[in-house]
């Protein structure tokens, strides 16, 4: 059982970072959009994550929860070493939800708007940098234990120039991966044409900071070339992420919308896979000892029970959340329409 608890953990993550990063990043392109598109990149926006954006939590809170109930060596070391930027990162997700509905739901739209505005979109990318270097840090080996002062200890295993490029390339993610599904939502070709330029920016970003990713990765002596090589798959996987972008962006260019989705969702799959599987068995790496969700699982009874339950709560909840997905996909957009 302890099996599928790490199965449904992995999946949580990457579904965060599919339907979650995407919400992220639509305020990523509305903070990078300008002038007169501005403002139709914000109804766009509202439109296509308004009445879904709250539900792709679930993924973070369910793999939380694993961790919590599952793995708690895993749970305490990352909420203790690691409480500054976590802290900042739920703090990102509450700023960004509060201003999101403000800005929407105000019944007085006064200069307050530009605050919600501000709080939104500065939160949308402050938020992903920080899960981003949450991710960065884990697998760094820079947490050290036996630290004897709070900035040893607390501050310089995340405040880094490898956790950082993790965070930037994470937010590229969210960018690109926003950008290529608002360019499905899109009614006019204007929009159309000003999301597909976006999302080859953001695929081409996403690139670079994945080579920063590496560059500072061998600045810093962290084996991540090193464990990637281990496993032939890994760079299947990498090789299979780099090889679909032509079709992806032949994709864009002839208006085949989901199947550019599916490349995307595909790209950032493999890349997340490799980065993971390259960890194996390790899930957090510290100076002077490793955790594996393995040796860090609890009790058989306790894996056993929550194996059960997020079985049972899969067939109750994953039917109605890809329905309501379904259902508001399924609504006309007509901002813009020509």
């Amino acid at each position: 059982m302890t099996d599928v608890v790490i199965a449904f953990l992995y999946l949580s993550i990457l579904f965060y970072l599919l339907l979650g990063g995407a919400d992220f990043g639509a305020g990523i392109i509305e903070l990078f959009t300008g002038g007169s598109n501005k403002e139709r990149t914000r109804l766009l926006t509202y439109q296509a994550i308004g009445p879904i954006w709250e539900a792709n939590h679930m993924w973070l809170i369910i793999a939380i929860v694993i961790l919590f109930v599952g793995f708690p060596t895993i749970y305490t070391t990352v909420s203790i070493y690691l409480h500054i930027p976590l802290s900042l990162l739920l703090i990102g997700i509450i700023a960004r939800g509060t201003a999101f509905i403000f800005r929407h739901y105000d019944a007085v739209n006064d200069h307050f708007q530009k605050v919600y505005n501000f709080i939104f979109v500065y939160s949308s990318f402050l938020t992903p940098l920080f899960l981003g270097i949450l991710a960065g840090t884990v697998i760094s080996g820079s947490i050290d234990p036996q630290a004897t002062d709070f900035i040893a200890a607390y501050i310089k295993p995340w405040l880094d120039w490898f956790p950082m490029s993790v965070g930037v390339f994470t937010v590229c993610i969210c960018g690109y991966l926003a950008a290529v599904y608002l360019t499905g939502d899109a009614s006019s070709p204007n929009d159309r044409a000003l999301f597909r330029k976006k999302a080859i920016q953001m695929n081409l970003l996403t690139v670079l900071a994945g080579g920063l990713v590496f560059l500072t990765a061998e600045l810093e002596g962290i084996p991540l070339v090193d464990n990637l090589s281990k496993h032939t798959i890994n760079w299947i996987a990498l090789a299979t992420a780099t090889l679909s972008l032509p079709l992806l962006w032949r994709s864009l260019q002839k208006n085949y919308h989901y199947l550019a989705r599916v490349l995307s969702g595909l790209q950032v799959s493999m890349i997340l896979f490799a980065l993971t599987y390259s960890q194996h068995p390790n899930f957090i790496i510290m100076k002077d000892r490793a955790l594996s969700l393995q040796n860090a699982a609890a009790g058989n009874s306790t894996m056993q029970g929550l194996g059960i339950a997020l079985l049972a709560g899969s067939l109750l909840i994953l039917p109605s959340l890809f329905y309501l997905i379904y259902s508001f996909q399924k609504r006309p957009f007509n901002i813009g329409k020509k």
